[in-house]
């Protein structure tokens, strides 16, 4: 048996932590609470189980944000190399 992902962890913890600076708290909770109140709706009407996106979710980086990054380091006057890891 696998253990359930904390708050922090999970999805519904890591998109409130990303909207909160923005938002504020509020804000982000009721943000929060229609993602959460849109998942339901869909779990219900289709008869599926909820599948947790994990927090990971927007941890990914895409190259034009990655790129972004770089110019953005440039400019405060620091040297950005990326190299690729080795994989197994």
């Amino acid at each position: 048996m696998t253990a359930s992902p904390t708050w922090e962890t999970a999805y519904p913890g890591a998109r409130y932590h990303r909207l909160m600076p923005r938002l504020g708290k509020k804000k982000a909770l009721v943000a929060l609470e229609h993602s959460l109140l849109t998942a339901l709706w869909h779990m219900l009407t289709q008869d599926t189980e909820y599948a947790d996106l994990s927090g990971g979710y927007y941890a990914r980086c895409a190259p034009e944000r990655a790129m972004h990054l770089t110019r953005q380091a440039h400019a405060l006057g620091f040297t950005v190399h990326f190299n690729p890891t080795q994989t197994a």
